[in-house]
């Protein structure tokens, strides 16, 4: 017999083989967390018309599925209550494939730039507080499982990508996302529950990185000509959009979650008023009606502090303002402020070290809002209204929980009269009045600002030691 024909027929039975047994995509694997008692999707490939049975541990029921003329297939199986017994599934369709080790939990996804990517190693020249301890207590949150979505690049939109989940431990908790396992840690903690975390995000990368084809067409006049954007950003291929959606975000649309975690902003400073706050709140609508799971929450971060190439310019502050407009606009979101996270010497540290307050920020907007703990204070205050008499402006605020953290001392004001010119104010606290705001170089006071600067932190805080969200009474530009 000819050796190239027999050799040939052993590849083609050795194909025939492969093809035949059932295909998972990588974010279905051992050591997954699935979302709790709800109907999660499970989804594949195989041979067109083969039939493929499912059975999962925690039940005695068996699902079947017929994949379709493209040999996709995917259905739903109804998960059992959270805990911490390793579960495992079999796909079967003719040959078994058998998945370990899977809880039954909360699952959140990570998603955003540097500043959500940023793992508790930290980056080169970026560290991050709290390494140690999370090493030294990670054998305690075993309960928490991550898997990271490898960043690519795609004009189309991928359904897989080459990750694998990860198990907290001293060896691996140093790779996870520093805000998503404060986050995680806190929530595990609080309802004693595992938790898995996706992470789906690029450092650097702007809000129009995320938006798909369709939005971009029509709310954006971003190039959809791939040969065209890879001129435009040849030295920063992060600032592309649509791609890292494509290549980053679609490979997950088809796990069931619970929630969105969101840390993304800094690549968008500069962009004309408003667009910001108009792109955010379409990218959130995209990505509830790609995930299918109704209006799951919204939890994202305002951007932190930072010199933008001048301390006391105000294009990142108009960037923080419309994120705060966005909040306005978004159904079941929450927004936390980020303005006492960052040293005194990080006006140059695009990724502040102090990433456990953040992530305990949207852990306890979770907590409050989804997980329905009522009692916990969860918001920042807020400007609420302005009052001026004579040379004295009186500012009022919301969600202080009926104090603020200090009466005397207040940092981050400033006045303006007629001339727009903003001067530093002296600030003061009377619970019947107000903050109280005095600055002998206005006589004729106008405007108030608070913390509307690039590096232009204050220091006010309600009762729950929240920061004050940086705001301005003007609309000037």
């Amino acid at each position: 017999m000819n050796k190239p024909i027999l050799l040939t027929g052993i590849l083609a039975m050795i194909m025939a083989g492969t093809q035949a047994k059932v295909r998972l995509p990588h974010l279905l694997g051992d050591g997954m967390i699935l979302q709790q008692q709800t109907d999660a999707r499970l989804w594949g490939w195989d041979q067109p018309g083969k039939t493929i049975r499912v059975s999962p541990s925690w039940t005695s029921r068996k699902y079947t599925v017929r994949t379709g003329k493209d040999g996709k297939w995917q259905l739903t199986v109804r998960t059992p209550p959270a805990s911490y017994t390793p579960h495992s599934i079999t796909f079967d369709d003719g040959e078994s494939t058998t998945l370990k080790d899977i809880l039954s939990g909360e699952v959140w996804v990570c998603a955003g730039q540097s500043n959500m990517e940023i793992t508790l190693k930290g980056f080169n020249n970026c560290p991050v507080k709290g390494y140690n301890q999370a090493v030294l207590g990670a054998l305690h949150h075993q309960g928490i499982h991550y898997v990271k979505i490898p960043s690519v690049m795609s004009m189309k939109p991928l359904d897989d990508a080459d990750c694998i989940w990860k198990t907290i431990t001293p060896s691996t908790v140093g790779d996870c996302s520093a805000v998503g396992y404060f986050f995680a840690r806190l929530i595990s903690k609080t309802l004693n529950e595992p938790v898995g975390l996706i992470m789906a995000n690029k450092g650097g990368t702007r809000v129009e990185s995320w938006l798909d084809a369709d939005n971009l067409k029509r709310y954006t006049s971003e190039s959809l000509d791939s040969m065209t954007n890879v001129r435009k950003y040849e030295r920063n291929d992060y600032l592309r959009p649509l791609v890292w959606g494509n290549g980053t975000f679609c490979p997950i649309l088809n796990y069931t979650v619970k929630g969105i975690l969101y840390y993304q902003g800094c690549s968008n400073v500069g962009d004309p008023s408003g667009q910001y706050a108009k792109r955010l709140e379409i990218l959130v609508s995209q990505w509830r009606r790609d995930f299918r799971l109704g209006d799951i929450p919204f939890y994202y971060v305002q951007i932190a502090p930072y010199f933008y190439g001048d301390k006391k310019g105000d294009a990142g502050a108009r960037l923080r303002e419309d994120q705060w407009k966005a909040s306005k606009v978004i159904r079941d979101c929450g927004l936390v402020c980020t303005d006492d996270c960052v040293y005194p010497y990080e006006s140059q540290q695009i990724h502040p070290c102090q990433k456990k307050p953040v992530g305990e920020r949207l852990a306890l907007q979770a907590l409050n809002k989804t997980y329905g703990i009522k009692a916990l204070w969860c918001e920042s205050p807020e400007f609420k209204d302005l009052k001026i008499s004579h040379d004295t402006c009186y500012i009022h605020l919301q969600n202080d929980y009926g104090a603020i953290s200090r009466y005397e001392d207040l940092e981050g004001f400033e006045i303006a009269g007629a001339d727009k010119i903003f001067h530093q104010a002296h600030a003061s606290y009377y619970w019947t009045k107000g903050i109280i705001l005095t600055c002998p170089e206005v006589k004729n006071p106008v405007a108030v600002r608070y913390a509307f600067r690039n590096w232009g932190y204050g220091n006010v805080k309600n009762r729950a030691l929240l920061p004050l969200f940086p705001f301005r009474t003007d609309n000037w530009e």
